[in-house]
């Protein structure tokens, strides 16, 4: 997949849903035009979102094949998650970034018994393994690396993923470089680095569960620059990405231009 811009779609209790609407189409089609895959994510933080299935065929935004990631977590009833695989696949969404999720009070969380499981609960992993079952050879579905949990067990989790049938990874935001994806080499498949693009460390510590340094200033285009430095032939997915500020030093950072 091309470097990926993470757009949100509007929240459901959105005061301004038309505008919120226009605001995403905008940075939906913008982002494409400027050569950029689309990253959509599900409910994130567990807060309720409109579905990417819900909004583009809503508003006839094209979907390029490979150009549109769509994430999809383990907060839903079978009924809608079987919806969006089926709405994904019928507006030609190829690629899914299969995470357990942010659950909240608010969202139901998929069965066992729902699909068919005689686990404990539903993770990443089950979730790969009937998205497979149900729409064999349909998606090439990924899957998340937390480089900050404890490394034997953040592997052991990686090896039961792609037992189930995960084709690339995507790592949690990454400051500068970290020793723990060199243990990714092993698995000999697409690793991309998730580059966080606001200034906001403290929302970067709220996202990956561990404090970070507050005492000094974060510039993300310059750890962008380092990250590219430091691992060339990975592509980025850029989280929070200011489009009326950043994209042209994005782009000459990359090597897009």
């Amino acid at each position: 997949m091309d470097n990926l811009v993470e757009v949100l779609t509007p929240k459901q209790d959105s005061q301004d849903l038309d505008k919120d609407l226009e605001t995403f189409a905008t940075k939906y089609r913008r982002a494409l035009d400027e050569g950029f895959g689309l990253s959509l994510p599900d409910n994130p933080m567990g807060r309720l979102h409109f579905q990417a299935t819900e909004v583009l065929p809503e508003l006839g935004l094209p979907v390029p094949p490979g150009k549109a990631l769509l994430h999809l977590n383990t907060f839903h009833t079978k009924e809608h998650l079987d919806g969006i695989l089926k709405t994904a696949g019928e507006i030609g969404i190829t690629h899914i970034l299969v995470v357990s999720g942010d659950g909240s009070e608010r969202l139901p969380k998929l069965k066992p018994e729902d699909i068919g499981m005689s686990v404990n609960s539903v993770t990443s992993v089950e979730l790969i393994q009937y998205i497979n079952a149900r729409h064999p050879n349909a998606f090439t579905l990924g899957v998340a690396f937390n480089p900050y949990e404890p490394l034997d067990h953040e592997i052991h989790k990686m090896e039961r993923k792609i037992a189930a049938g995960a084709g690339f990874i995507i790592t949690q935001p990454i400051i500068e470089r970290h020793q723990a994806l060199e243990e990714l080499r092993r698995f000999n498949m697409p690793v991309m680095l998730e580059a966080w693009m606001s200034k906001r460390i403290d929302l970067l510590a709220q996202c990956i569960g561990y404090d970070l340094p507050q005492n000094q200033a974060y510039d993300p285009l310059q750890n962008l620059r380092t990250l590219h430095a430091n691992y060339p032939d990975s592509k980025m997915y850029l989280a929070l990405v200011g489009f009326k500020t950043q994209i042209p030093e994005i782009k000459n950072i990359l090597g897009m231009q």
